[in-house]
């Protein structure tokens, strides 16, 4: 399993139409190709937990890259707040569901390389992660080094196909963050990502290579695919601050060590964000009884150009949706896992060509949802947006950005010129790749854990 992190369909499906991925285009010719969802939030971390525990973030215990324990049973070096952002990246692993196991935990012999998920790796299993490695990363990561970058990744993924080629493990997993990391600095449309993705069309090539030359062709099997896409920043609010100038106390990074009586701010991507309130309280409370105190926030924050949509979470399986110029709906789930759209002054998730007369959606399955919704702004959004708000971890208030915004406007080591994390489109499609043709047409970034796990248990029949 490779990860084009950051990879929009189009951008990865057009570099292999324009013959500049000859190793992909192969692969593409020989299995198969789509267009999937990934997970909301869409961002790098928790956007990984459908590959590699088989469940959406916030049901798999990580609702953001950044998001704040109000249980305070998990504080460490930020106290309450957590951030995947830097040296606490290796605290998500402590954060997942204990009971669900990974794929790591599953194969009997893994290897990976830049993966935020790492639980069931020994040392010797999990290239690039260790102390060693760090300085390397963090001084071609802060100062924006792109040639820099593209050669670390280079010199890691030769290192896998290197440890592949002589002890043939079950599984591999490797993510190629060049991508990403080149779109957040340059552009989603840089000349430069090409070069990212080239990276990884010669893992591709020299993994099949290898495989070719020891007689194990047949025996290899691939995805690929991406975690999150990207879209173009134009404007960037500091919501942290926007919401302290509302006469709120705030609390946000990487000053977390005081304030934040009021409000938790925590952006992830940076198009999506969790708003915890009423920080005192150890047992998350719900909209309704939140209205009194915290209607004039959201009236004050739907009026920012920034915000698109906010998911206002009424309690287990049941979601307020409202946006400023589409008005408001509520999304349900009820105990058969059947999902429902009941649209208020609006219908702010564009569903109003799949509504019946009655201005609802009723009773329909999480793949009749999918379809549904597939060719909306917000595909696959009523699955997306309950498996978040209903997570323990979520945020009282959740904030998807408008295109072309993002919410971080400060302490970004780098301005970004794209960003992703919400639930529109641009950021939910992902491309998929695979050498095998699956059974049936695959929807969601969270159905290849069950595919990976077949591949697993062929894999040690074949021994």
């Amino acid at each position: 399993m490779l990860v084009a992190d950051g990879a929009r369909p189009e951008t990865l499906f057009g570099a292999i139409d324009a013959g500049h991925l000859p190793a992909l285009a192969a692969l593409r010719a020989e299995g198969s190709a789509h267009t999937i969802t990934s997970v909301f939030p869409s961002v790098t971390g928790p956007a990984y937990t459908p590959f590699l525990i088989g469940l959406h973030p916030g049901t798999a215990g990580v609702p953001g890259i950044r998001w704040w324990d109000r249980s305070g049973a998990r504080a460490y070096a930020h106290g309450n707040a957590r951030s995947y952002v830097g040296f606490e990246a290796l605290r998500q692993d402590g954060d997942l569901d204990p009971l669900q196991p990974t794929l790591f935990e599953l194969a009997e012999r893994p290897i990976a390389a830049f993966t935020p998920i790492g639980r069931g790796l020994g040392d010797s299993e999990r290239l690039g992660a260790g102390i060693a490695s760090w300085p390397r990363v963090a001084w071609h990561h802060f100062r924006g080094d792109v040639g820099g970058w593209l050669r670390l990744e280079r010199d890691l993924a030769q290192r896998v196909c290197d440890r592949v080629d002589a002890e043939r493990p079950d599984l591999v997993f490797l993510a190629h963050p060049g991508v990403d990391k080149l779109s957040h600095q340059l552009g989603q449309g840089a000349p430069e990502v090409l070069d990212a993705l080239r990276v990884v069309d010669a893992t591709v090539a020299r993994l099949r290579s290898d495989a070719a030359r020891r007689g194990r062709a047949q025996a290899l099997e691939f995805m690929i695919v991406s975690d999150h896409g990207h879209s173009a920043v134009h404007s960037h609010e500091d919501l942290a601050g926007t919401i302290a100038a509302l006469g709120h106390d705030v609390l946000a990074h990487p000053w977390t060590f005081t304030g934040g009586r009021d409000v938790a701010v925590m952006v992830s991507g940076n198009a999506m964000a969790h708003l915890y309130l009423d920080l005192d309280r150890r047992a998350r409370p719900h909209w309704p009884a939140l209205a009194s105190r915290w209607g004039s926030l959201v009236q004050a924050l739907l009026a920012r150009d920034a915000v698109d949509l906010l998911l206002l979470p009424h309690g287990p399986g049941a979601c307020e949706v409202r946006s400023r110029l589409r008005g408001s709906a509520m999304v349900r789930r009820d105990a058969r896992g059947r999902y429902s759209y009941r649209v208020g002054s609006g219908d702010p998730l564009g569903l109003g060509g799949a509504l019946d007369s009655s201005a609802a959606l009723e009773g329909l399955t999480g793949d009749e949802i999918h379809d549904a919704s597939s060719d909306t702004d917000y595909p696959d959004s009523l699955v997306q947006i309950l498996a978040l708000a209903d997570s323990a971890r979520s945020g009282e208030i959740i904030v998807s950005a408008a295109p072309g915004w993002d919410l971080r406007a400060r302490y970004e080591p780098l301005r970004h010129r794209s960003a992703h994390g919400s639930l529109h489109r641009d950021h939910l499609l992902v491309p998929l790749i695979m050498s095998r043709g699956p059974s049936e047409r695959p929807r969601r970034t969270i159905e290849l854990f069950a595919l990976a796990r077949g591949a697993l248990a062929r894999a040690s029949l074949a021994r």
